[in-house]
């Protein structure tokens, strides 16, 4: 960077005209800042590590972790942003927030939260979600908040005649920073079914569950308890006193920023990786994994395997969400970097993540004959509302260290392929599928077997490590900016002109080296099932 640029960026930040995105996920909270005016490039990031709690038998986080979560994010953003640049940080132009997509927040009317947050990761819905799935005719996910509502009211919980207002977890952190009770449009649909044509709740769908569940809540409409919903780009509020002291409680960080509508974490991956455009996907690891392909038209038929959402701006999506996601194979890394350590030659994390992958390239196409499950939860695409994470060899299995390392990535993947397979059989065209998260971080490896996973070429951006705290960033430039572009136009045209992105297309012997292990998967979830039952 020369100096010129490294002033015009002091100036910048010291003008308060940066732009703030916050993402909690499910492992770290990360806050990233850009420039307004280039919104690729990142200008400091911080974050905060954290954990979700097992409490009887429900996963969840507390709202004390929330906060320390966050403040310790953004400290650490402003000490990177002293140590890169020398100046402080007044306040932002806009502001955004991000976080896991789903669950349950339930407040009352003082708003005070109800029971502790019910994370996307439980799967004690499975009898709210089946009976919504029939009287919708659409299919509603375990982990959406009317499948946690609804199977309230069937177990009578004490809480429900109290219920004043539901949220996700980005819904409320911006609610606390700004004092509006709104959500984005593709957080919003993991709520409660939206109508395309209107951008709002599907008012068809919501008369019927006013039939059903109104009484348990006092005469009320769902759509009274829900936040009100908000495409991208529209302001969606200002960030308050009380907001940018919660953020920084030393109390240096001024109020008045503009807060872009809240979204969830599938949302932003899609903006982190330019796929808001139709035959365009996403695919985003990290505790969890999930697709998100953009459709053309309605599907012919409802898929249990199957959410349909929106982009940001409210257009339709097929979204494969799987529980399950990269820490099985971040524990089996982890025995590697103790071993490095016992062994007297310490080695860390990034560098065991690097050789084993790269190890991974000289397995055998198939994985040779070794399956691994990652189901650390519970996972309703395999059918399996428990998990226990297994590795799986036969006899005449070829048990190198290559071939666990390509079984391992290959089991990441595995959930997911089932539920792609879904939208192959309904004809769903893909140009290009955009991957992001930290296991896409070593070159050409997760990339190259995902492209054989999906027989499509994925993609991998210079952004990809900084995924939705960066998305989430862009989004609140989008609604900074009054451009008067779409979404997908201020994408193509300001955030992705000059972006570095290197594809990848399906090696052959990789996608039939996947399928023949996909089959093998398939038949192994026998042996996961009976692992739920017997331990």
């Amino acid at each position: 960077m020369t100096v010129r640029q490294s002033s015009a960026i002091e100036d910048l930040i010291s003008a308060g005209r940066a732009v703030l995105g916050i993402e909690l996920g499910s492992t770290r909270i990360k806050a990233c800042l850009i420039d307004p005016d280039d919104p690729a490039r990142v200008l400091a990031v911080g974050s905060s590590d954290w954990e979700n709690e097992f409490q009887e038998r429900l996963w969840t986080y507390s709202m004390d972790a929330v906060w320390s979560g966050l403040q310790a994010a953004h400290a650490a953003l402003v000490a990177d942003v002293e140590a890169r640049h020398a100046v402080r940080i007044p306040g932002y132009s806009a502001v955004g927030v991000s976080a896991m997509m789903h669950g349950y927040l339930a407040f009352d009317a003082a708003g005070e939260l109800l029971v502790p947050f019910r994370t996307w990761r439980n799967t004690n819905t499975g009898p709210a979600a089946a009976e919504l799935t029939a009287l919708f005719g659409a299919n509603i996910p375990l982990r959406w908040s009317i499948a946690h509502l609804h199977q309230a009211v069937l177990d009578d919980e004490a809480h429900v005649p109290d219920v004043a207002f539901l949220t996700t977890l980005a819904g409320y952190v911006h609610w606390r920073l700004t004092g509006r009770r709104v959500l984005g449009v593709g957080d919003a649909s993991g709520m409660f079914p939206i109508d395309p044509a209107t951008g709002d709740y599907d008012a068809r769908l919501v008369e019927l569950f006013d039939r059903l569940d109104a009484p348990a809540l006092g005469g009320r409409s769902i759509v009274d308890l829900l936040p009100e919903v908000l495409a991208a780009g529209v302001p969606a509020g200002a960030l308050s006193a009380e907001g940018a002291a919660l953020l920084d409680p030393s109390r240096a960080l001024q109020p008045g920023a503009l807060v872009c509508p809240p979204e969830g974490d599938a949302g932003t991956g899609m903006v982190a990786t330019n796929a808001v455009s139709p035959r365009t996907g996403n695919v985003s690891a990290g505790t969890s994994i999930f697709a998100m392909v953009v459709l053309e038209g309605p599907l012919a038929r409802v898929h249990h395997e199957l959410d349909l959402v929106t982009t940001p701006a409210g257009d339709p999506v097929a979204m494969v969400h799987c529980n399950n996601g990269a820490s099985e194979l971040a524990e089996w890394a982890g025995m590697f970097v103790r071993f490095s350590a016992a062994a007297g030659a310490t080695v860390d994390s990034d560098a065991v993540f690097d050789v084993l992958f790269r190890e991974a390239l000289a397995g055998e196409t198939d994985a040779g004959g070794l399956l691994a499950y990652n189901h650390l939860a519970g996972e309703p695409i395999a059918g399996l509302a428990e998990g226990r994470p297994l590795f799986v060899r036969t006899p005449d299995s070829r048990f190198t260290l290559a071939n666990v390392m390509r079984a391992q990535l290959y089991g990441v993947f595995g959930t997911l392929a089932l539920g792609m397979r879904v939208l192959d059989d309904e004809g769903v065209q893909l140009d290009r599928m955009f991957a992001h998260g930290g296991m896409f971080r070593t070159a050409g490896v997760a990339q190259r077997f995902l492209a054989g996973a999906l027989n499509a070429p994925v993609a991998v951006g210079d952004t990809a490590a900084e995924g939705g705290a960066w998305g989430i960033a862009v989004l609140a430039a989008y609604a900074a900016s009054g451009s008067g572009r779409t979404l997908g136009e201020y994408l193509e045209e300001q955030v992705f002109v000059g972006a570095a992105i290197s594809t990848v297309d399906p090696d052959p012997a990789d996608v039939a080296g996947f399928a023949t292990y996909l089959d093998r998967y398939r038949a192994g979830l026998a042996v996961e099932a009976a692992a739920v039952e017997a331990l």
